[in-house]
């Protein structure tokens, strides 16, 4: 296996080969790509379904980042940050001015169903899937960084380090962009629960809900229909997939 810094041969000459057709970043049907074809990796997006997220901020205890600690193990992400390295989640605390009232909430990618990341790449190495999540393809990806200043949530992070010691199935490499992935590679694997989302329930909080937004008889619709929920900077039309209670 080639090193996580180095092109990986075949796979680069395959994208390539399709680049040099002029159709890279085409879409043959929702959540194929040519990429995959080049790299002979089949689309694992089921049609018809939509993951996201719901954040109860009434649950999410502040100075409990249990969350933040389980991304960073599932997915290969250092253990003891520096400043500069990426950060797939982050714990925010919200102050309503006029009550002086604080919530705690973590932020990540809010995987739009409109993503301006998406838009603005230029290789088509930001790209979404059928079922809604948005990726990064680090093996197009050639970290100009558009997506970083195109994102109004900041979910994206720039890899400044060589990275050692990655996951087999969270590929990651210095030079590219990354962000939350929703666990792709534990749903494609059958394990329809994100690390987050498990820890929180083993912390006893339960203020993170997974699932099916377009399945009316998931946990996560149920609650979307009775709670009053927001989605972050509505006002921009992106329809995220994570929806906050209590902000």
């Amino acid at each position: 296996m080639s090193g996580p810094d180095q092109d990986t041969g075949p796979r680069r000459r395959g994208f390539l080969a399709v680049a040099a057709a002029g159709l890279g970043g085409v879409m043959l049907a929702p959540g194929v790509r040519l990429i995959e074809i080049a790299q002979a990796g089949p689309a694992q997006a089921a049609t018809g379904v939509r993951w996201g997220m719901l954040i109860d901020a009434t649950k999410c205890a502040p100075g409990c980042d249990d969350c933040v600690k389980a991304c960073r193990a599932e997915n290969g992400l250092p253990e003891n940050p520096k400043p500069t390295d990426a950060q797939w989640v982050r714990k925010i605390e919200i102050k309503e001015v006029r009550s002086g009232r604080t919530v705690s909430a973590p932020v990540m990618c809010q995987h739009c169903a409109q993503p301006p990341c998406v838009d603005v790449c230029p290789t088509g190495a930001s790209f979404k899937r059928a079922d809604g999540i948005v990726l990064v393809d680090r093996h197009t990806c050639i970290g100009c960084r558009y997506c970083m200043m195109a994102c109004p949530y900041k979910a994206r992070s720039f890899v400044h380090e060589p990275v050692e010691d990655q996951r087999a199935d969270v590929p990651r490499g210095k030079g590219c962009v990354e962000g939350c992935t929703l666990c792709v590679h534990r749903l494609d694997g059958g394990q329809k629960v994100t690390a987050c989302a498990e820890a929180c329930a083993k912390a006893g909080h339960h203020a993170i809900v997974f699932g099916d937004l377009n399945d009316p008889d998931s946990e996560i619709s149920r609650r979307v229909r009775e709670w009053n929920t927001a989605q972050l900077r509505a006002d921009l039309r992106l329809d995220p997939g994570v929806r906050y209670r209590g902000v």
